[in-house]
C-alpha cells in the first residue's frame, strides 16, 4: 500500500543492539522491575510508526510482532492518536455501569456489526484478552447452569487464575501459580503437522475424549482459538471446527471463538473463525481493537449475554472512553484503507518469500499462516522432533540486527510472525533476509 509515516520504513542501525542508552535503562529497570516481566529483547523503544520501531538509541528496527499482535494497523496510527487524543481533552473516566457514554454504545454496535452471525447480539467491554476470556466463561457458565469449561491442547487464554488453569503449557505461565479453579478441561486439537489427521477425523478423537473422560452434558463452554496464536500458528484442518460446533449444537454447548490474537482483520478476515466457516456463539475481542489502548470485549447471542444479572459482570476500567474512541478509529481506519485486504496482500507476501523455507533449510519443518499470522516450526533435521535451541539462536540473531520477531510452541520451537498489515514488501524481504541468517546459523 502507498503510505506516508512519520518514521522512514526502512531498518536502520547506529550503534550495536542493545545500544548504550538501552543497556542503562536496564541497570535501572533491574533494580525497580519485578523479574517476572521477563522480555524478548532488552532494547528500549522510544517511538515507531507504521511497521518500524525506533529505540532509545536512534536504532530503528523492523517489527514483526506488533507487541503481541497489538498495532494491527501500525505503530502510532495518526487517526488513532488524533482520536484518543480528542477524547482525552473531553472525557477520560465515568465508568459506564455508573454513568454511559455513547462511545461505549457505538464500539457495541460495530462489535454486533462485524462478528460472524447474523442474530441479534449484545457485548460487554473490558480492559484485556484475559478478563474478556474470563468473562465469558462466567456468561456462559450462567446461561447453561453448567461448570465445566473445555479448551483445546496447545490453547493459551490468558494470565489470570481462571484463564491460566486454561492455558496448555506449564511453563512458564503456571509453573509454582496454583492451586486452579476445578471443572476445566483441555481436549485434543487438530494439529496437521503433528497428528497428520483430516479435520472430520481430528474433530471425531476430541469428541470422544471429551465423552469418555468428562461428560457431554456437564459442559458450559467449549473455548477455542481458530488460529492458535502462542501454541505455535496452529491451524486445525478444514472441517474440523464446522464439526465440533455441531457437536456443542447438539449438546446445548457454548461454542466461544477467542479471537483476542487472531481477531480484528489480522488474518485477511474480520475474524479467523470465518477461514472456518463456523458462526461462534460468543466472541471474545482484545489485542489489535484499539491500535495499542487497552480494550477487550466478549460479543454473542443476546439470549446468552442477556443471561446475566444487572452487576454480574463489568469492571471499573471497561470500556473507557480514551480506548474505545481508538477502538472507533480502528474500526474506521480497517475499513476506509481496506486494511482486511493489505492483510491478504501480506500473506502473499510471506508466502512468496518465506513458503520455500521447508525445502531450503534442514531445520523448518513447516510454514503456515493466514493474513499476517505465520507460524515457522523448527525441527530436527531430518525429524519433527521440536528445536528449541535452533529457535533461541534464530531469536538472538534477529533482534541483534534489528528485527523482532516472536517466539511459540508448546515446545518453544515455532518462530512467530506478527507484522503489521500496513508492512511493505521491502521490509518483509529485509526482514526475511536476516531470518534465514538465523536459520543458516541455527542449522550450523
Amino acid at each position: 500500500m502507498t503510505e506516508t509515516f512519520a518514521v522512514e520504513q526502512r531498518r536502520k542501525l547506529v550503534t550495536s543492539l542493545p545500544g548504550p542508552n538501552s543497556v542503562a535503562l536496564q541497570r535501572r529497570r533491574e533494580k525497580s522491575v519485578s523479574r517476572g516481566a521477563g522480555t524478548l529483547a532488552n532494547i528500549y523503544m522510544d517511538h515507531g510508526a507504521g511497521a518500524i520501531l525506533v529505540d532509545v538509541d536512534g536504532n530503528q528496527l523492523i517489527d514483526l510482532g506488533c507487541g503481541i499482535g497489538v498495532t494491527t494497523i501500525g505503530h502510532a496510527n495518526p487517526a488513532v492518536v488524533t482520536a484518543a487524543a480528542e477524547q482525552a481533552a473531553k472525557l477520560t473516566h465515568t465508568l459506564f455501569t455508573v454513568t454511559p457514554y455513547e462511545n461505549y454504545v457505538r464500539v457495541a454496535e460495530k462489535l454486533a456489526e462485524i462478528t460472524p452471525g447474523d442474530f441479534e447480539k449484545r457485548s460487554i467491554l473490558v480492559n484485556s484478552g484475559a478478563e474478556a476470556v474470563e468473562n465469558a466463561v462466567k456468561i456462559a457458565r450462567k446461561y447453561t447452569g453448567r461448570r465445566v469449561i473445555l479448551s483445546l491442547d496447545h490453547a493459551f487464554h490468558g494470565r489470570t487464575n481462571l484463564t491460566m488453569a486454561m492455558t496448555y503449557r506449564p511453563w512458564p505461565e503456571r509453573a509454582g501459580m496454583g492451586p486452579f479453579p476445578g471443572d476445566l478441561f483441555s481436549v485434543p486439537v487438530s494439529y496437521p503437522f503433528r497428528d497428520g489427521l483430516s479435520g472430520a477425523d481430528a474433530a471425531e478423537r476430541t469428541i470422544d475424549y471429551i465423552r469418555t473422560h468428562i461428560g457431554a452434558s456437564e459442559v458450559a463452554a467449549f473455548f477455542v482459538e481458530p488460529i492458535q496464536g502462542d501454541g505455535g500458528i496452529v491451524i486445525p484442518a478444514p472441517g474440523f471446527f464446522a464439526r465440533i460446533k455441531e457437536f456443542c449444537e447438539e449438546n446445548g454447548i457454548v461454542f466461544v471463538a477467542d479471537e483476542i490474537q487472531a481477531g480484528i482483520a489480522r488474518t485477511g478476515a474480520w475474524y479467523s473463525i470465518e477461514h472456518h466457516g463456523v458462526v461462534p456463539d460468543l466472541v471474545t475481542s482484545a489485542k489489535g481493537i484499539a491500535g495499542g489502548f487497552p480494550l477487550a470485549a466478549v460479543t454473542g447471542r443476546a439470549e446468552i449475554m442477556d443471561a446475566v444479572q444487572p452487576g454480574g459482570i463489568g469492571g471499573t476500567f471497561g470500556g473507557n472512553p480514551v480506548s474505545t474512541a481508538a477502538a472507533l478509529a480502528t474500526f474506521e481506519e480497517i475499513e476506509s484503507k481496506n486494511l482486511i485486504a493489505e492483510a491478504q496482500r501480506v500473506e502473499r507476501a510471506l508466502l512468496a518469500r518465506i513458503g520455500d523455507w521447508a525445502e531450503r533449510f534442514d531445520i523448518v519443518g513447516e510454514v503456515r499462516g493466514k493474513g499476517a499470522m505465520f507460524g515457522v516450526e523448527l525441527v530436527r533435521p531430518g525429524t519433527r522432533e521440536p528445536n528449541p535451541e535452533a529457535l533461541h539462536t534464530v531469536l538472538t540473531h534477529a533482534t541483534a540486527n534489528g528485527v523482532i520477531p516472536l517466539d511459540a510452541g508448546s515446545w518453544d520451537s515455532v518462530l512467530r510472525l506478527l507484522p503489521s498489515v500496513v508492512i511493505s514488501e521491502e521490509l518483509i524481504d529485509d526482514a526475511a533476509g536476516v531470518l534465514e541468517e538465523g536459520l543458516a546459523k541455527a542449522q550450523g
